[in-house]
C-alpha cells in the first residue's frame, strides 16, 4: 500500500438511532494515563497483519459497490450515509478519485454523492437516482464531510459548488442554541446531528471555502452545553445522561474546531478511558473515539490503538479458505439492518488511522 501522506481532510452516521447494543465484550480498558499533547510524529504503525486485513476489507467493499456507485445497508436503506462512510474508508487507506488501486470506486462513489444534492444544498437519498430512500441531516452531514475531504485533495470545481450550497443549507438550519436536529430546518438540537454539521463546516473551511466563523462558534457553544460537569462526559442533549459515544463525538468536534487544550477535551478523554466497557453504540462511539484519542496523543493513543486493533482483528470474518476478503458484522450486535458494509467501512477507517491520509484526524 502506498503510504503517501495527504496534505489536506472527517462521522457519524444516523447509527445512533439504528445501532444495537454490544453483543460481545468490549476491549479491556487500559489504565488511565495523564493526558499528553499530541506528538508531531505518530509512533504507532500499521503492522503486516493489520495491513493484510485492511487490504482484504477494501476488496470486500469494492465488490459490494452498486452499479450507480452507491453502497447501502442489506435492505437498501441509507445509501447516502453508507456510501459516504465507505468513501472515507478508501480515502483513509490512500485512494483518491481515479488514483490508487480503488480510485475508480472512489470516483463512482463521489459521483453518487453529488447526484444526491438538491438545489438548496441538501444532500438526500430521497431522490429517484437514490431509490427514494429516506434520509435526514445525519446523512447530509457525513456526505458533506466525505465530499469536503475529496475537494480538499482533488479541488474538483463540481464538488466546490455543491459544498458552497451545503454551507448555506447548514447555516440556515442552525437553531437559536447553536445546534441542529434531524430535518433541514431550525428546530431543537442534539449532540449527534450537531457534531456532524460542525465537522462538515470545518472540513469545508479546511478546504479553503468560506464558512461563517460565527456559525462554528455557536455550534461549539452548544456542544459545551451538553457536558455533564460531574463526570466530564457529554450528553445527547443538555441535562441528559452522559455516555461514551456522545462524549467521543463531542470532544472530537471540539478538537476539530481547534480546542485541543480545552479542559473539557482532557476530561472527556479521561471519561472515554474510564467508560471503555460501555456497551451502547460501540461502532458509532469508537469511530469518534479513535481520532479524538489520536489527537490527545502520548500514552493515551499508544494504549488506545493497539487495544482496538486487537479487538477488531479477533472479530474479522473471511470466507472459508479465502483470507483475501475480510469484513465485519457490527460489533454492537445490531439487529436493525445497518449491516456489514457500514461496519467494515468504519472499522477499516479506524485501523487505517496510522497512515495519516485524512487531515481532519490530524492536529
Amino acid at each position: 500500500m502506498n503510504h503517501r501522506i495527504a496534505t489536506t481532510a472527517a462521522f457519524a452516521l444516523l447509527i445512533g438511532p439504528l445501532a444495537g447494543r454490544l453483543a460481545q465484550a468490549a476491549p479491556p480498558a487500559p489504565a488511565a494515563a495523564p493526558i499528553a499533547a499530541a506528538p508531531v510524529h505518530d509512533t504507532i504503525v500499521v503492522d503486516a497483519r493489520t495491513e493484510e486485513v485492511i487490504k482484504a476489507a477494501l476488496r470486500y467493499l469494492a465488490a459490494k459497490q452498486g452499479p450507480n456507485g452507491a453502497w447501502a445497508s442489506p435492505d437498501g436503506e441509507h445509501p447516502l450515509a453508507v456510501t459516504a462512510y465507505t468513501v472515507m474508508a478508501f480515502l483513509a487507506s490512500g485512494n483518491l478519485p481515479n488514483e490508487g488501486e480503488y480510485g475508480r470506486n472512489v470516483q463512482k462513489g463521489a459521483q453518487f454523492l453529488l447526484s444526491c444534492a438538491r438545489d438548496d444544498g441538501f444532500f438526500t437519498s430521497d431522490l429517484p437516482q437514490a431509490g427514494r430512500r429516506h434520509s435526514n441531516m445525519y446523512d447530509h452531514g457525513i456526505a458533506t464531510i466525505a465530499l469536503a475531504e475529496l475537494y480538499g485533495q482533488a479541488q474538483d470545481p463540481k464538488v466546490k459548488s455543491r459544498l458552497e450550497a451545503a454551507v448555506k443549507l447548514i447555516v440556515s438550519c442552525q437553531n437559536q442554541q447553536g445546534g441542529w436536529r434531524y430535518e433541514p430546518r431550525p428546530s431543537d438540537a442534539d449532540i449527534s446531528v450537531t457534531v456532524l454539521q460542525v465537522v462538515a463546516l470545518r472540513a469545508i473551511k479546511n478546504g479553503g471555502l468560506d464558512v461563517p466563523q460565527k456559525t462554528i462558534d455557536r455550534a461549539v457553544a452548544y456542544v459545551k452545553t451538553c457536558r455533564d460537569a460531574n463526570s466530564g462526559g457529554f450528553c445527547y442533549q443538555p441535562n441528559s445522561g452522559p455516555g461514551f459515544a456522545r462524549t467521543a463525538a463531542a470532544i472530537y468536534s471540539l478538537q476539530v474546531c481547534g480546542l485541543y487544550s480545552d479542559p473539557m477535551v482532557a476530561k472527556g478523554s479521561e471519561f472515554l478511558v474510564n467508560q471503555r466497557r460501555q456497551e451502547e453504540w460501540f461502532t458509532y462511539g469508537q469511530f469518534y473515539a479513535a481520532p479524538a484519542q489520536y489527537m490527545i496523543g502520548g500514552s493515551v493513543w499508544k494504549d488506545w490503538y493497539p487495544a482496538i486493533n486487537e479487538f477488531l482483528l479477533k472479530r474479522v470474518i473471511s470466507p472459508p479458505g479465502d483470507k483475501t476478503i475480510a469484513y465485519w458484522d457490527t460489533v454492537d450486535g445490531n439487529t436493525r439492518g445497518v449491516g456489514p458494509i457500514y461496519a467494515t467501512a468504519v472499522y477499516t477507517t479506524m485501523l487505517s488511522m496510522p497512515y495519516h491520509y485524512i487531515p481532519l484526524y490530524q492536529r
